[in-house]
């Protein structure tokens, strides 16, 4: 697997439409799995099942392709400690706060907010320039994310409380934390060794909580087993290597005005899946959602 970019002129393409739409694509399949896989296992025994699943297919691709690992501890830490941060925490807080009550749509319209404290973080951590055009993006990307959200918002639902909003919250800033410390310490890490590296950071942040929370029965169904083979493959081997060579090809505040386009392909796939409801109001905000990223993404 190739560490940089390509130089040729199909790579430009490749990296600007093709791989975004892939990652945009397989990233929301988590939200519809872990849809899925929820009445079978709890949370953080759902994820440190996962994360493990991920580990040992990571470690059998540096079998087969003979990477070595970093003489520096300090790029081995740097790696473990973003997967704390993007694995661990995001994911931990958001399936936390969905265990403990809070409405799904909730939590996505906060973690809505991902994007832009991403773009702030890059801005003060990797010293990249704010355009104009990109936080015109960032806001239009924001209202967008709200049209397609806020029917499925409201405040009566239980589970909305100073804990679970925290629980969320930290989960936003732990994910553009991690983003923008990708960014500066580990773009030049080996796919297959980072991936097992972050996973492993992942790992030590949801068994612990597992085994000191949980009760760690889980219902092996076929549901369950297919579900968890989707998001081992697709998601957390196929969509975050992606996002790793998102990170290492472009300006990470432009990167995450994708995640805007998450939810709004999130709620077509529940609309097939699940027949969930698609209003007019949500069609106008995956507009808007489209637009921020096609004003963010655009050329001077």
């Amino acid at each position: 697997m190739s560490e940089r970019g390509s130089g040729k002129p199909g790579g430009g393409l490749l990296v600007e439409w093709a791989i975004p739409s892939t990652f945009v694509l397989l990233w929301s399949t988590g939200y519809i799995g872990s849809k899925f896989g929820a009445p079978y296992a709890e949370p953080f025994t759902f994820l440190a099942l996962r994360f493990a699943a991920v580990v040992a297919v990571m470690g059998i691709a540096i079998l087969v392709t003979r990477a070595h690992f970093p003489d520096s501890r300090a790029r081995i830490r740097d790696s473990v400690v973003i997967g704390m941060l993007m694995h661990g925490v995001y994911l931990g807080g958001v399936f936390w706060a969905i265990a403990h009550g809070m409405p799904a749509g909730v939590a996505a319209l906060i973690v809505g907010l991902q994007p832009l404290m991403t773009a702030i973080a890059a801005s003060v951590g990797l010293g990249e320039r704010l355009s104009m055009r990109t936080l015109a993006a960032l806001a239009v990307g924001l209202v967008g994310v709200g049209f397609v959200l806020g029917p499925r918002f409201t405040l009566s639902a239980g589970g909305i409380t100073p804990a679970t909003i925290v629980a969320v919250l930290i989960s936003v800033v732990a994910i553009s934390s991690a983003t923008v410390y990708q960014k500066r310490f580990a773009t030049d890490m080996n796919l297959w060794i980072g991936g097992l590296l972050q996973y492993a950071g992942g790992l030590a942040i949801a068994l612990p909580v597992a085994l000191l929370t949980e009760t760690m029965v889980v219902d092996w169904t076929p549901t369950f087993i297919l579900t968890l083979t989707w998001l081992v493959l697709v998601l957390s081997v196929g969509a975050v290597t992606l996002f790793m060579i998102l990170i290492r090809a472009g300006a990470v505040s432009k990167l995450a005005t994708l995640f805007y386009l998450v939810p709004a392909v999130t709620a077509l796939m529940g609309f097939a899946f699940f027949g969930e409801d698609l209003l007019p109001l949500q069609i106008f905000g995956m507009a808007l959602a489209s637009l921020a990223v096609a004003l963010a993404g655009r050329k001077s």
